[in-house]
């Protein structure tokens, strides 16, 4: 699934204060990509994740999906859209608290009542090391299982893209590269695009293309 994002903007009103979180921003990714996104914290990273997923309107500008453009759609159809088609994993997981790592997993498929393919289910949670956690709930698991745990739950309904916030932010040396290496290996497995914003310019350079942004403009790849 091909990426197309033309002049794309966001404002945020604070008051009678207008904050330009993205100005015109232009790109393209290809399908199968696996491509890193930097910049520093504030820098506009987390906003074009959340545009690029639906998440959030644009201001301006457009995001198309092969022919398919979100810029048009309702909210509601944009999460029908991410349901079918987009993962995201989250800097903070995001996992429901009362809810087993199992049915955390399984929650997308819960929310469209969409029929559970078994053989997939159990690949992912035996690829992402999770076989022996899946009646946890997520205050029994360490930070890396949690994001595990939430890779796998974005994978579940079979996307072609995946997107993720600053996925290693919150964890330690070790879990950021064991998720960085799992994040590489599902997306060659599945083939997913992968899409990955961060600060962390270590984990960037293990991408194929890196783009960066600065105060919501995007700069050229480096």
């Amino acid at each position: 699934m091909k990426i197309s994002v033309q002049n794309l903007q966001k404002i945020y009103k604070q008051g009678s204060i207008e904050v330009q979180a993205l100005k015109q921003c232009s790109f393209e990714i290809n399908s199968n990509e696996q491509v890193a996104i930097i910049g520093a914290s504030g820098s506009g990273k987390s906003t074009l994740i959340h545009l690029l997923g639906g998440l959030e309107q644009a201001t301006n500008g457009s995001i198309k999906y092969d022919e398919t453009d979100l810029s048009g759609m309702t909210q509601n159809q944009r999460d029908d859209f991410r349901l079918e088609n987009i993962g995201i994993v989250f800097q903070s997981f995001n996992l429901l608290p009362e809810l087993t790592t199992y049915e955390n997993i399984v929650l997308p498929l819960m929310l469209r009542n969409k029929k559970e393919d078994k053989k997939y289910t159990n690949n992912i949670i035996r690829r992402l090391g999770l076989q022996d956690r899946i009646n946890h709930l997520p205050g029994q698991l360490s930070g890396g299982q949690q994001q595990r745990t939430a890779i796998a739950r974005a994978l579940i309904n079979k996307p072609s893209l995946l997107l993720c916030d600053e996925p290693t932010g919150n964890l330690d040396k070790e879990n950021t590269k064991t998720v960085t290496e799992l994040l590489f290996e599902v997306a060659n497995e599945f083939s997913v695009t992968l899409i990955t914003v961060t600060h962390d310019e270590n984990v960037a350079k293990r991408f194929s293309r890196i783009i960066t942004i600065s105060d919501g403009i995007l700069g050229g790849d480096i």
